[in-house]
């Protein structure tokens, strides 16, 4: 896998006094209440820490690359509003051997879900709707098995992933084809595990219903309403929609499957297309970069730190989050759903973190609202490897014991293949 391409941008940008290391370029609340991190005061990093977490991260990347654990991989290190670290390697499609490049467009899978929340917080600022507006009253069709919990519930139920139904929702029934419009209708007829509010189940299916919201309150598609309230101002210019806006990017990243020490390109899916809200976005790292900068408060004319602290607030708590993987069950000593995102105490800091996987794509992005510190991953195929990286980053950056959490520092001959992952669907946007 001979393209890799790494950067250090502006070590000044960290305030750093070293020169560049590389020379190449439980609440269950359904109200959203404050957000108890916002009054944090930022805390810088220190400098030395930063070059020694960047420099080891290129360590980690070469093996991972010399291993042949991905098909493509891009990533970024943004600390205090500045890229200070990108890489790439490997290959957009590797049957032609185009490589992957910063604007190499990817499936973003449930990285979506966060575009959802932020438009929809945009909207309620603009008075369009509320956070506890009832779905009953928007969406005629909606209900649930439970007659009365449905009519109590809201927007931010569905955002929050707590409306009361099993985990995954019709998930199957979408990966065998049966329409969105369908599934969404059906709902009255699931076994709820819980009242409304009142536990945690991920969704997809029934997320992608403010996609509906979206378009009873402001008579405009929900995929233009992002367009126009997000991808436009922020300058991200290669994120878009759908399958067809995939393919039709000057450079996109094909899914790989395994076959041997090798990884051969198929055709994407338009299964979680159909649920546009959930897992509709296209991107490259370039935008993913600006997108994090947002996140952190660097885009106040975008997002403004009124809506993020709504965002980004703890909600129904997740306690399967920390035992789902060796990092988290290390790491993580409470675990929430937000809207749209995931907040963990990592490491006794809060982390903002959300990951997602479709077929032959799988994604992540955490950053530290603290020490405005953040990394975005972004690979093209299903080997589980990179996935460790960046809680190895996170460890480095906070000062905490290094642990090898992807499995790439011992003997190269135990890992010249890629690793084979247990598939739970064919698609498998499960929210990770």
């Amino acid at each position: 896998m001979p393209f890799r391409k790494s950067f250090l941008l502006i070590a000044g940008a960290l305030g750093l006094a070293c020169p560049p290391v590389f020379a190449d370029a439980s609440s269950t609340s359904r109200q959203a209440p404050t957000n108890p991190t916002a009054a944090t005061a930022t805390q810088a990093l220190p400098p030395e820490r930063v070059a020694s977490t960047l420099a080891d991260y290129q360590r980690w990347l070469d093996r991972l690359a010399e291993r042949q654990a991905v098909a493509g991989l891009v990533t970024a290190v943004v600390i205090n509003d500045k890229v200070v670290y990108e890489h790439t390697l490997g290959y957009a499609d590797a049957a032609t051997q185009q490589p992957v490049t910063p604007d190499t467009v990817f499936r973003l899978a449930s990285l979506s879900k966060a575009f959802a929340t932020a438009l929809t917080g945009l909207l309620v600022q603009d008075g369009k709707l509320e956070w506890d507006t009832k779905l009953v009253d928007v969406l005629p069709y909606f209900k649930l098995k439970d007659v009365q919990a449905g009519a109590e519930a809201t927007v931010s139920d569905i955002l929050g992933q707590r409306l009361g139904l099993p985990r995954n929702t019709y998930d199957n029934m979408l990966e065998g084809d049966v329409p969105y419009e369908e599934l969404v209708r059906k709902l009255d007829e699931v076994n709820m595990v819980c009242g409304v509010g009142q536990c945690y189940g991920y969704q997809n299916v029934a997320f992608g219903m403010i996609g509906d919201v979206v378009f009873a309150r402001t008579g405009d598609f929900f995929y233009r309403q992002v367009g126009r309230r997000i991808f436009y101002p922020l300058g991200m210019n290669t994120a878009s929609y759908g399958l067809a806006a995939l393919e039709s990017s000057q450079s996109w990243a094909r899914p790989h499957r395994q076959s041997g020490h090798s990884w051969i390109p198929f055709e994407p899916t338009e299964t979680y297309y159909r649920v546009a809200p959930a897992a509709g976005v296209n991107a490259s790292l370039r935008d993913m970069e600006k997108w994090l900068i947002a996140q952190m408060g660097g885009r106040q004319d975008v997002l403004p730190t009124s809506l993020l602290d709504v965002l980004h607030t703890p909600g129904i708590t997740t306690p399967i989050e920390l035992h789902e993987t060796p990092w988290r069950s290390a790491r993580l000593t409470a675990a929430h759903y937000a809207l749209g995102w995931r907040v963990y105490e990592y490491g006794g800091e809060t982390l903002i973190y959300h990951a997602g996987a479709v077929a032959g794509y799988r994604t992540m992005i955490g950053f530290f609202p603290k020490y405005h510190a953040g990394v975005v991953t972004l690979w093209n195929s299903s080997g589980a490897v990179p996935s460790g990286l960046m809680p190895m980053v996170f460890d480095e950056l906070l000062g905490l014991p290094h642990v090898d959490w992807a499995g790439i520092e011992g003997a190269a001959a135990a890992n010249t293949a890629p690793k084979k992952v247990k598939k739970r669907s064919r698609s498998s946007n499960r929210g990770q």
